[in-house]
């Protein structure tokens, strides 16, 4: 398959679950799906409550990448840190909207 066919494709999907979103939902679909490690750790974490560690070990992901993501996701607010002042063993979730974003996936 061809990365120009690959890529029509991709548009396409999107294009027809993008059909119930309005257009920031929509932006933030297509920022989720360009990445494996964000669509992973959205679907590690769920409805879960869970620290770096496990969404590392669920993902299959080093924990490294998943704490950069986690970063990403946190600042696109899909995803909040709970226990903020913590040093170690922060625990994340996703917000409403990331668990929104989560149900398209």
């Amino acid at each position: 398959m061809s990365n120009e066919w690959k890529s029509l494709n991709s548009s396409y999907i999107i294009f027809l679950k993008g059909e119930n979103m309005d257009d920031k939902t929509l932006i933030i679909y297509a920022y989720i799906t360009a990445s494996s490690y964000r669509v992973r750790t959205m679907k590690a974490i769920n409805t879960q409550v869970l620290n770096p560690t496990n969404i590392a070990k669920k993902s299959d992901i080093k924990t490294n990448h998943i704490s950069k993501v986690l970063k990403e996701l946190c600042d696109k607010k899909l995803a909040i840190c709970i226990n903020e002042e913590a040093k170690k063993n922060r625990m994340y979730k996703l917000t409403n909207s990331g668990l929104e974003i989560l149900g398209e996936l």
